[in-house]
C-alpha cells in the first residue's frame, strides 16, 4: 500500500512539473501628480508597469463628451516612467471639466482622471514659441514678432499701445540681447509671466523702439 502511495506521489509530482508556468499579463497603472489642474499648468503623470516587454504604452486623453486625442505611443523603458506634457492647458483649446487618461500596455488597461478648473492664470499661447524660434533664427523680423504678440497674446500679459500695420511693421526694433531671454523662455528657464513682464517693461521704457505715429 505504501509503495502504491509513493508511486502515485511521484507520478503526480512529475505531471505537475511538466506543465508550463502560467504567467499573468503585465499590469499597468497611472499615478497622477495631482487630480486638479488649471490653465497654464502642464499635465504630469507616471506610467507604472509590472514588467518591461519592449512594447510601447498607448495613451488617449479624452474629455467628458468622449472626444479624445489621437493615440500617443509612449516608450516604456523603466517600471516607472514619468510623462511630462510639453504643452500647458490653454483656454482656447481645453474646455473646463473632467478629463480621462486611458493607457493600454501589453493587453492591460487603466484609466486615471483629473479635473480642469477655471483660474486667473493667463499664459502665452504655444503658437508664440514657433514665432520666437523663427525670430531667433533670423527668419522673422522684429516687427512681425511684435505683431504676433499683439494678435495672439492676451493684452493683460503684453499690451502694445498702438496698431501694427504694413506701413510700420518693418520699423520696429528689438535689441539683440532680448534673444537671450527669449531663448531661456523657450527652454523653460523663464516663466510666461516673467517673459511677458520683461517684454512689457521694454515696451513701456521704449527699449523696444516703435515708430512714432505720424499726425495727419
Amino acid at each position: 500500500m505504501e509503495l502504491k502511495i509513493i508511486i502515485l506521489s511521484l507520478i503526480l509530482a512529475t505531471s505537475f512539473a511538466s506543465f508550463p508556468a502560467i504567467s499573468a499579463e503585465p499590469s499597468v497603472t497611472i499615478e497622477m501628480e495631482k487630480t486638479t489642474y488649471s490653465y497654464c499648468e502642464r499635465l504630469f503623470y507616471i506610467i507604472e508597469v509590472s514588467e518591461i516587454t519592449g512594447e510601447p504604452a498607448i495613451i488617449h486623453i479624452r474629455d467628458e463628451s468622449g472626444k479624445e486625442s489621437s493615440a500617443i505611443p509612449i516608450e516604456i523603458v523603466n517600471l516607472k516612467n514619468p510623462i511630462p506634457s510639453l504643452f500647458a492647458f490653454e483656454k482656447e483649446i481645453f474646455p473646463l471639466g473632467k478629463y480621462f487618461v486611458d493607457v493600454e500596455y501589453a493587453g492591460s488597461k487603466f484609466t486615471a482622471e483629473f479635473n480642469l478648473i477655471d483660474s486667473d492664470n493667463i499664459c502665452i499661447p504655444e503658437v508664440i514659441k514657433q514665432f520666437i524660434i523663427e525670430w531667433l533664427n533670423d527668419k522673422m523680423s522684429d516687427g512681425y514678432l511684435m505683431d504676433a504678440f499683439q494678435k495672439y497674446v492676451d493684452v493683460k500679459l503684453i499690451h502694445i499701445p498702438f496698431e501694427i500695420n504694413d506701413k510700420n511693421i518693418l520699423e520696429i526694433d528689438i535689441p539683440d540681447w532680448v534673444k537671450n531671454v527669449a531663448y531661456w523662455w523657450i527652454q523653460g528657464g523663464v516663466s510666461d509671466k516673467g517673459f511677458a513682464q520683461m517684454i512689457s517693461y521694454l515696451i513701456d521704457e521704449n527699449i523696444i523702439s516703435f515708430p512714432i505715429p505720424s499726425e495727419n
